[in-house]
């Protein structure tokens, strides 16, 4: 990971901010600050940032809300910040799409190796897919994100409807990524699942179905038990002209 990165950190404590910031640029990142999600939605505003540091613990809004938030339209790289350890805050942080997640008092040096291990996960992803793609290419099949459509192994044209095509994109944008069901919701819809809700589910069978999977055994598109589902192997993009 280049040094270069710039970090978001979001925490109320301004001691907490001041100490996080002149360690990671003192080890070469740039940092910027803000003390809520107001603020942190300003700062989004003005700049991109390659990574957000996200305190749990907030006024007004909370972490994981804003969290669930960013994950509704944007892949950018979340750690997850709180005073409390108990397993179920860890879980539901890293369900509204936090990509890790460090329980307060931690050392600096801890989370620099957290920063740089989820910013080298991330730039192993295809970067820029939404803006800069024209065509993905994975398993053999190519989805063309100018016509909207799938092409199998043999160049014939497979049709997705908006909601097929939207999800095979965010699988493609994730790849060899678990994502569950508010994840996957989220990043297609902007919003979450309730208990009863399936819709994923449907629409996962029907995508595996026009990728000719059998269903028992799926190649591309896995179920991962407990934990959601993942878009397994190798993917490609090709830069538009």
């Amino acid at each position: 990971m280049e040094p270069s990165s710039t970090i978001l950190i979001v925490d109320d404590d301004r001691d907490i901010r001041t100490l996080l910031a002149d360690y990671l640029e003192s080890n070469g990142y740039r940092s910027l600050g803000a003390a809520d999600g107001a603020a942190m939605w300003k700062v989004l505003d003005e700049t991109r940032p390659d990574l957000v540091v996200l305190d749990l613990n907030l006024p007004g809004e909370d972490g994981l809300t804003l969290c669930r938030k960013l994950r509704a339209h944007s892949t950018l790289p979340v750690i997850m910040l709180t005073a409390r350890s108990e397993p179920l805050d860890r879980i539901l942080g890293l369900e509204m799409g936090a990509d890790d997640y460090l329980p307060k008092p931690f050392e600096p040096r801890e989370l620099l190796a957290r920063i740089r291990s989820v910013l080298r996960r991330s730039n192993s992803q295809p970067a820029g897919v939404s803006d800069q793609a024209q065509q993905i290419r994975f398993s053999g099949w190519t989805l063309d994100l100018t016509a909207r459509h799938l092409l199998n192994p043999q160049g014939i044209v497979i049709m997705l409807s908006g909601a097929e095509f939207r999800l095979l994109k965010v699988f493609l944008e994730h790849p060899n990524r678990v994502l569950n069901r508010d994840q996957l919701l989220n990043l297609t819809q902007g919003r979450d699942a309730d208990p009863f809700d399936r819709s994923i589910d449907i629409q996962i069978s029907r995508l595996r179905q026009k990728l000719g999977e059998d269903a028992r055994m799926p190649q591309i598109i896995k179920t991962v038990r407990n934990g959601g589902y993942v878009l397994a192997g190798a993917v490609s993009v090709e830069p538009a002209a």
